[in-house]
């Protein structure tokens, strides 16, 4: 028997999916074989596309509302799920619930946190001040291109001590979100117009070149494969947020992956019973940790193992990461993510006042509801 899955384009994606299936093979005899997405497809191609063509398929949580009313993922027994539930990484497991029913299991947990170059700083950023020295210096690189801008709007706003409403009517409170944008223009300002066609993995792999003079990402996904030696010829070590305020690092937007299972093909049993041992405890913190996978499963998390070899990247973030924000998940929230975020760079490309910028924000996403 053979199953057919879906992941994203990169080691962090791939490699741990493919050693896992390996190691499933090896035990059942079904085998699993993986194509893989560019992120930026990951972030906006439509899952039940995907569900019409694998049996197993890795998505991003705020899918989850498009994905419930198009039926298209065979939902988990909670049941039997019930202790990756309680091993949750802040909302990782809760991100892929909605309305009674768990629609996918979190192989891969992240929220954006600090990057930063150990060889050529003696510490991450304490403060947003620090974080905008070194910025109006040219060494500080944040990906701004959709929906990172938005995600790094959605953080600050949570470093400023606010929440936006998830529920509506308004996403964001007018006047904390105004400060939220005048700092992420200010930053903006100091990075240059390529930063808006930057994602996460072009920032790390910028940042990770020899001389390439970028020292810090103050607002980017962490990703444990750069924190390990040799990965690239620079070793980025990764930590909780510089706070701006008295919040501290809570807020930051919750990324992360989970492994859903398609309603529309005839293999939903077996890709279950994989998908269910991959994000268990004991493939996370061994086989899929080792490959080179970001475990979602505190176990891997807490072990000394898996930090061991990654220089403490769960460690130097597991505060942000178990205060990090839900996103809204609600079938209509894709769409807003899209328009939300262009509408917020041609609002930090153009200079153009906080005001209108988040009233747009507003207006877009109380249409999407």
């Amino acid at each position: 028997m053979q199953l057919t899955g879906m992941t994203w384009n990169h080691p962090r994606g791939y490699d741990p999916l493919v050693a896992a299936s390996h190691a499933w093979r090896e035990r059942t005899g079904v085998a699993i074989e993986w194509d893989r997405r560019s992120l930026q497809d990951f972030e906006s191609y439509p899952v039940r596309v995907l569900a019409e063509r694998y049996d197993l398929i890795v998505i991003d949580h705020p899918h989850v509302g498009q994905v419930t009313a198009e039926a298209c993922l065979q939902p988990f027994d909670l049941t039997a799920v019930g202790e990756i539930a309680q091993a949750s990484l802040g909302g990782s497991f809760e991100s892929y619930h909605l309305q009674g029913r768990q629609w996918a299991l979190p192989i891969d947990a992240a929220a954006q946190v600090q990057a930063w170059r150990p060889d050529l700083l003696a510490a991450p950023p304490a403060s947003w001040r620090q974080v905008m020295r070194l910025a109006a210096e040219g060494r500080i690189a944040c990906p701004l291109r959709p929906p990172h801008s938005l995600m790094s709007l959605y953080t600050l706003v949570g470093l400023l001590g606010g929440t936006p409403q998830v529920g509506g009517p308004d996403l964001f409170e007018p006047e904390r979100a105004a400060v939220a944008y005048h700092l992420l223009a200010a930053l903006a300002d100091c990075l240059g117009g390529h930063a808006f066609d930057q994602d996460p993995i072009d920032v790390l792999e910028h940042m990770a070149e020899g001389g390439a003079g970028i020292v810090a990402s103050p607002l980017v996904y962490g990703y444990v494969s750069y924190a390990h030696d040799g990965f690239r010829p620079a070793r980025i070590a990764f930590a909780d947020l510089a706070p701006v305020g008295e919040a501290g690092p809570r807020g930051s937007a919750l990324g992360g992956t989970g492994l859903a299972v398609s309603a529309l093909r005839d293999q939903a049993e077996q890709a279950t019973a994989f998908a269910s041992w991959v994000a268990g405890r004991t493939v996370q913190a061994g086989l899929y940790a080792q490959a080179g996978g970001q475990p979602g499963h505190a176990a891997a998390w807490e072990a000394d193992a898996v930090n061991a070899p990654a220089h403490d990247f769960y460690r130097a973030t597991r505060t942000t990461l178990d205060q990090a924000w839900l996103r809204p998940r609600h079938n209509g929230y894709m769409a807003f993510q899209g328009a939300a975020s262009e509408r917020l760079n041609h609002g930090l490309r153009s200079n153009e006042q906080a005001d209108p910028v988040i009233a747009d924000l507003n207006r877009l996403f109380r249409q999407s509801l």
